[in-house]
């Protein structure tokens, strides 16, 4: 039958391409009845009809619909319109869906599938209160990584400030580490740092209401040298009145050097490295660091620590000047205030500026002492840090601020020597040049010769240059003569003041035994402890009497 002809009510398919107008059908009346057609009248009807049919979409099968012929036959006034098919519909019907139970594939309607169950709960609804907890929650971590970060911009601030910019406030991360390394040192490996000090309550000079003259003067000058071997540790002041090279006025002194080439404030490093060039000169000494403190931040820093103890070596009554009344071999306690008053006096003193110095070295000895024995809690840590900065300027990086706070187990800060440029030997003294007061050496104006060896042999690499000591050996074998042949020993490899005698009867059977009577020459006795491979013991742990007019005393055992 005619491919294009509906039937019974079913339309036919148009492409899906663009709609086509419904193709004209013969006046011709057609018949339901299926007649065979022959290829002319196949040829003709394709001619008669332009629209193409598209292939119908395979249905699943159904059970079978009977056709039947119409009662009148269809005219071009009553044929049908074809209906335009919805892809988006099409695709959405039901389809058969498969399972595979028992092994056998079987249709099943996708409509009688169960969902999938899900353990997924539905969202609560943020309430009024659960959104106002999570805005003071944003608020409270906005405000730490506020404080933080002001924190590490101050911390770094400070740290910057006291290493001159060599360190910021993350190299504190590894300060804990066990290992480090070691200071620079000079040709007798020692480290030697040149510490100053400026007499304004700030680095800017600024004092109470405003600034005085000289605020940048150096009225303080202090060596400060370290044996990082031995522990041993030095301290030399300067007067402030020592002639010096000529400086950028006609004065000269010491005191000026600084300033005259930091005179805007503005370059530390070159005032530091001048000061150090022309002490270094003098002294003969190099130097490995520098340290500018402003005496001015004493009451503060004292103060933090709630005071600080000290006894002196000589009287002081300076009652005009500075109210700094002390007399020699009593302890004081003294405030922030007391503490800056004693470190300027230098009137109603036995050396002047000597004895000034002398002070300033009592003081840092006991700001030292009360820092190691005092608990800070994290207000005054934080208070002596930000003092500190704004205070302290030094050569050090936060790296090589580690190793001396790692060494600080090894300094005998019991024991600190401080050297002085008029005992044993008045090395210096007073005099006028045109009208001008100096500090002069006494050799003579520029021979600074007998200064030079005096500092070679106290900051010497072997401290038996320096310490005082006496040593007595005693023979505890049957040998005779067995001392003496010790003592030479001992003199050939560098040691002096040795006395020879016979031990008290007794039985030694160690080869070497060696004892500490007094504490004053540590360098001494760890150099004895090396040369015998033994641990010096106390007085005290003996078991004989032996006398106690020697610094150390050895007995030669009987295994010689």
């Amino acid at each position: 039958m005619n491919k294009n002809k509906s039937i019974d009510g079913l339309k036919v398919r148009t492409p899906k391409k663009s709609p086509v107008a419904p193709a004209k059908t013969s006046s011709q009346p057609k018949t339901s009845s299926p007649t065979k057609t022959s290829s002319r009248q196949r040829a003709k009807s394709s001619t008669s009809t332009k629209t193409k049919v598209a292939p119908a979409r395979p249905q699943p099968k159904t059970q079978k619909i009977p056709i039947t012929e119409p009662q009148t036959p269809p005219t071009q006034s009553t044929s049908h319109t074809p209906k335009t098919i919805d892809p988006v519909a099409d695709f959405l019907k039901p389809v058969q869906a498969f399972n595979f139970d028992d092994g056998e594939l079987k249709a099943t309607n996708s409509k009688a599938m169960k969902p999938i169950k899900t353990d997924l709960k539905p969202k609560k609804p943020k309430t009024k209160k659960r959104k106002i907890i999570l805005i003071v929650i944003f608020i409270i971590l906005l405000i730490i990584a506020g404080l933080l970060t002001g924190f590490i911009i101050w911390g770094n601030d400070i740290i910057a400030k006291i290493t001159g910019g060599k360190s910021g406030v993350f190299d504190l991360i590894n300060l804990t580490e066990e290992t480090y390394e070691p200071l620079k040192t000079d040709a007798n490996g020692r480290t030697n740092i040149l510490a100053f000090g400026t007499s304004g309550y700030n680095m800017d000079g600024e004092v109470g209401d405003g600034t005085h003259d000289g605020a940048a003067l150096t009225d303080s000058i202090m060596v400060i040298s370290l044996d990082q071997t031995t522990g041993d540790i030095a301290m030399l002041s300067l007067p402030r009145d020592l002639k010096a090279s000529p400086t950028c006025t006609a004065t000269g002194k010491i005191n000026e050097v600084y300033w005259c080439n930091n005179m805007a404030g503005d370059d530390e490093e070159a005032g530091a490295t001048a000061l150090m060039t022309e002490v270094g000169s003098i002294l003969g000494l190099d130097f490995q660091y520098y340290a500018h403190v402003n005496w001015g931040s004493l009451v503060q820093i004292v103060d933090i620590l709630d005071g600080i103890t000290i006894t002196l070596d000589e009287d002081i009554e300076d009652y005009y000047w500075t109210n700094a009344v002390y007399q020699a071999g009593v302890e004081y306690t003294l405030n922030g205030e007391e503490a800056l008053g004693l470190a300027r006096a230098r009137h109603g003193t036995t050396s002047g500026d000597f004895s000034r110095g002398a002070s300033q070295q009592k003081i840092l000895i006991g700001i030292k002492n009360k820092a190691l024995a005092k608990n800070l809690s994290l207000t005054d840590g934080i208070g002596l840090a930000n003092t500190l900065g704004d205070n302290l300027r030094t050569s050090f990086s936060l790296d090589e601020i580690k190793t001396i706070y790692h060494l600080t187990a090894d300094f005998n800060f019991d024991t600190i020597r401080q050297l002085s440029l008029l005992e044993p030997e008045r090395l210096m003294t007073t005099g006028s040049i045109d009208g001008i007061s100096y500090v002069l050496p006494s050799a003579g104006v520029g021979n600074y010769e007998e200064i030079q060896e005096f500092i070679a042999k106290s900051l010497s690499s072997d401290p038996r240059s320096y310490e005082e000591y006496t040593i007595l050996v005693l023979n505890g074998t049957d040998l005779t003569g067995l001392a003496a042949i010790e003592k030479d020993s001992l003199e050939s490899t560098g040691y002096s003041n040795i006395t020879i005698d016979d031990a008290p009867a007794g039985d030694y059977h160690t080869d070497y035994t060696l004892y500490v009577v007094s504490e004053s020459a540590p360098g001494t006795q760890k150099l004895l402890e090396e040369k015998y491979q033994t641990t010096a013991k106390p007085l005290t742990d003996a078991e004989i009497s032996l006398p106690q007019d020697y610094t150390f005393i050895l007995i030669l055992g009987q295994s010689h």
